[in-house]
């Protein structure tokens, strides 16, 4: 194999380049039992994710593209990213705070989503490989950046283990007041991305209750049980069996667009989703620190473009799994709180364990 390639067969020279005057240069993870990772410092973003399946051919997991040029071009800003400074949406782009009302950009509908016009997902981040199976970056988010406020300093770690997790790891400090609710955005395809449809995918969810949203995605407030609808994963199910139901909450999202509230304790690390692929045979088991997770099954994808190896992308090709906090939770103080304040340290963690069966 070149060196100058990855063994996804993505080429290394395509992804350096200056980017708001900072270079840009994707990083590679490998374990000793040949899985991959490779991952940006544009947005933070996981750019493959290349599992051995149950033949022992290594299968790229994630959505993504062939080039740096075409993530900066790209219908879908969020493949692979981190999100921030809040994951998510905020109701009607704006929260008070310690009695100041703070404005953000409307970019999606009525609300805020994903930090804003320029995200977490859109920036340069500082790296360093501390080594082949470990990559840190850290990024100084500038008070009043996208109408947050306070000096945030953020630092992701991402590890691939030998025991074929991608572990990420999220802190943060702040000098001021702010929100904070991290997330990473990949998009998943099990069977190996380039593969039409998760409808295949076999999903089971620790959660008893959901949020439903109105037809903006904004959460009503008050979580719902599960049981005896659609969003009932707490025993397995195929993606694809309830998905164009009937029903009112998948009418607006056009499909699985909601937050899943974990049945575990505050900050426990848990397990919280498994998914499964029988074209493959890689499963995927989701453990992690935080309450939430969002769940989005590609619904608005459009197949107009082309993305890794001229594979498109049509709308339910993926499914990701945002890992966060709830929906607008600055605005319903029932909501495990967002708050950062000087002093304090923001710790998540989350972990992606892939086996076969």
């Amino acid at each position: 194999m070149q060196t100058n390639q990855t063994k996804s067969g993505l080429a290394l020279d395509g992804f350096s380049e200056k980017v708001d005057g900072k270079e840009v240069k994707m990083y590679i993870l490998s374990n000793s039992k040949g899985a991959e990772a490779t991952i940006i410092n544009y947005g933070a973003k996981i750019v493959s994710l290349s599992i051995p399946d149950k033949t022992g051919k290594l299968t790229d997991v994630v959505l993504g593209h062939n080039n740096l040029a075409e993530y900066l071009n790209s219908e879908e800003p969020y493949f692979g990213a981190v999100c921030g400074r809040t994951g998510n949406r905020i109701a009607k782009g704006q929260f008070s705070l310690d009695g100041i009302t703070y404005k953000l950009a409307i970019n999606n509908g009525p609300n805020n989503l994903h930090g804003g016009l320029k995200g977490f997902n859109a920036v340069v981040w500082d790296a360093v490989q501390t080594d082949n199976q470990t990559i840190e970056l850290t990024y100084l988010s500038k008070d009043g950046e996208e109408g947050f406020p306070g000096n945030l300093s953020v630092k992701i770690t991402y590890k691939l283990t030998d025991d074929n997790s991608l572990d990420i790891t999220y802190e943060a400090t702040t000098d001021k007041a702010t929100i904070l609710n991290l997330t990473n955005h990949s998009y998943f395809n099990l069977s190996g991305e380039g593969d039409s449809s998760v409808n295949d995918h076999i999903l089971t969810i620790q959660a008893s209750h959901y949020l439903p949203t109105d037809d903006t995605a904004i959460p009503y407030g008050k979580p719902e049980p599960v049981k005896g609808t659609p969003f009932d994963f707490t025993t397995s199910h195929t993606i694809g069996e309830r998905i164009d139901n009937d029903f009112e909450q998948l009418h607006f999202g056009k499909g699985y667009d909601h937050t899943f509230v974990l049945d575990k304790k505050d900050g426990e690390m848990a397990l919280a989703v498994e998914c499964y692929s029988p074209k493959s045979g890689i499963e995927m088991k989701i453990y992690t620190t935080e309450p939430g997770v969002q769940v989005y099954t590609g619904n608005w994808m459009s197949g107009n473009f082309e993305g890794k190896h001229g594979h498109r992308y049509p709308a339910r090709a993926a499914v990701c799994f945002e890992t966060q906090h709830f929906p607008d939770s600055i605005n319903k103080p029932e909501y495990p709180s967002v708050i950062l304040r000087p002093g304090e340290v923001f710790k998540s963690k989350t972990s992606h364990q892939f086996s076969v069966k």
